[in-house]
């Protein structure tokens, strides 16, 4: 099995063409990144807020579950069905919007008490305390719910091949109908392979974004999050 894995992947008729290997791994990377950007766009301004605020925390933890909870490959199916084309794609949208806001949540109520303090003690707004010190703060388990996010709708993606989407799912799909199980463990080696890389890849952006001053955590530090400081 494992040589006609190989044999798969080493034959290039299978990686060019509009069906081939290149191809579906752009598209399958374009909703991938299209979605996990989207939810972002909602769920950071969102999860700051909450996060800065306390405003909507019990409701942002059921909500969150809620989200986790629904069926993707419903979802992507429901939609496909009623509005069809590209409009599935809201579904990947949904599924990494509670990664990347509880993510921004988290990140922001950890931040020490003391760096907060010392905000306030400096005569900082409450907007320059957001922007200054509870952002850069909050950067690293931002990133991370980011980078959950993105590994979720990266292996979920595959899902959107059934609704005519492509990606590297249509691929695993085809070679199931087929009978080819050389081309359906290929896929399946590729789309976790792609995982990787991304992941790597936001890993390496998490350290550029990430202030060098805010590499000691708050265990090394000693420092305690505000748990449920009130905010002014």
């Amino acid at each position: 099995m494992i040589t006609d894995i190989a044999a798969w992947l080493l034959d290039p008729s299978n990686w060019t063409g509009d069906e081939g290997v290149l191809r579906q791994a752009w598209l399958h990377l374009l909703y991938c990144l299209f979605a996990v950007c989207a939810a972002a766009l909602l769920a950071v301004p969102l999860g700051l807020y909450i996060g800065h605020t306390g405003r909507g925390s019990v409701f942002l933890v059921g909500f969150s579950n809620a989200m986790r909870a629904l069926p993707t490959l419903g979802l992507v199916t429901g939609l496909a069905v009623l509005f069809r084309g590209s409009i599935a794609l809201a579904a990947l949208v949904v599924l990494a919007f509670p990664a990347v806001l509880s993510g921004t949540y988290a990140g922001v109520r950890a931040v020490p008490s003391q760096a907060v303090d010392a905000a306030k003690g400096m005569g900082m707004t409450s907007k320059q305390r957001l922007w200054q010190v509870e952002l850069p703060n909050a950067l690293t388990l931002l990133m991370g719910g980011v980078r959950n996010a993105m590994l979720q709708v990266m292996a979920t993606t595959a899902v959107a091949a059934y609704v005519g989407l492509g990606g590297l799912g249509q691929l695993l799909i085809e070679g199931q109908t087929i009978g080819r199980y050389d081309q359906m463990a290929s896929a399946a080696i590729l789309i976790a392979l792609l995982a990787v890389l991304v992941d790597l890849a936001l890993a390496g952006l998490t350290w550029l974004l990430v202030p060098r001053g805010v590499t000691l955590t708050a265990a090394n530090t000693g420092a305690r999050p505000r748990g449920r400081r009130k905010q002014r």
